[in-house]
């Protein structure tokens, strides 16, 4: 793939994570045009992307650390003030399963102590959600709250949730479109506790944050981002009203 010559800024972290998400996602939909399946296709995309975006990052951010979900872990992140963490292609099933548009790539930035700027590409679906723009949320369209869960795995407290709130479940593919199903008025609100990793939901918090959603783990404490371990099981991410009575069902019944 020859990388489109940028006609943007890309000095601006917030623009050159848009342009590198959608660089990766171009690519990703050559792979997917090119005529495998299964396996083969989700080991060639995520090949492919992280290939891409390691290429952009070494050229555009050479002095910057990098974690990212398909490359060993450099741990000298940890001391490191700006760290770019990134999902090269977040939902493989979703993209090994043409024409599925619930897959997303995801790149991030991270600087002492808090994720700075953010960008979410849904490829097939022709759309980035960044920090760049962020999104106004518009008001609840919805009469019953609306809960992304998981189409294959939903947690069976997430049922009862939703029957504590009066809410219908809204089943998608990966954790970013579920994220953004809530900025895009989708859903009202993505609830998980089935276990995720920083990169899973480091962009889709920084654009969720910037569009005015609340962003936190499921018993309400902060996202903590460029940790040791970076397993970060659990999240909640909805509109600023619903908060409260998601954090309290769970402090309550918890997620078992």
């Amino acid at each position: 793939m020859t990388i489109e010559i940028p006609t943007v800024d890309l000095s601006d972290d917030h623009v050159f994570a848009v342009w590198a998400a959608e660089q990766a996602g171009a690519r990703l939909l050559e792979v997917r045009a090119e005529g495998r399946e299964g396996r083969e296709l989700k080991d060639a995309g995520d090949a492919a992307a992280q290939e891409l975006l390691a290429r952009l990052l070494a050229e555009y951010r050479p002095d910057d650390s990098v974690l990212s979900e398909e490359a060993a872990d450099d741990r000298s992140r940890l001391t490191a003030s700006r760290v770019w963490i990134i999902d090269p292609l977040d939902g493989t099933r979703e993209f090994s399963e043409p024409p599925r548009d619930d897959w997303a790539v995801h790149v991030a930035l991270w600087e002492s102590g808090e994720l700075t700027a953010g960008a979410v590409a849904q490829p097939a679906l022709g759309e980035t959600f960044s920090t760049a723009e962020p999104r106004t949320v518009p008001a609840r369209t919805s009469e019953r709250p609306r809960i992304a869960v998981s189409r294959s795995r939903p947690p069976a407290f997430v049922a009862a949730l939703a029957a504590e709130l009066g809410a219908d479940l809204v089943p998608l593919g990966s954790a970013g479109v579920k994220v953004m199903s809530v900025v895009r008025d989708v859903a009202d609100a993505y609830v998980h506790a089935g276990g995720q990793y920083e990169w899973d939901n480091a962009a889709p918090v920084a654009v969720a944050r910037a569009a005015g959603l609340f962003c936190s783990r499921v018993d309400g404490s902060e996202l903590v981002y460029n940790k040791d371990d970076v397993s970060l099981p659990d999240l909640i991410v909805c509109r600023p009203e619903l908060a409260d009575a998601i954090v309290g069902f769970v402090r309550t019944h918890g997620t078992d």
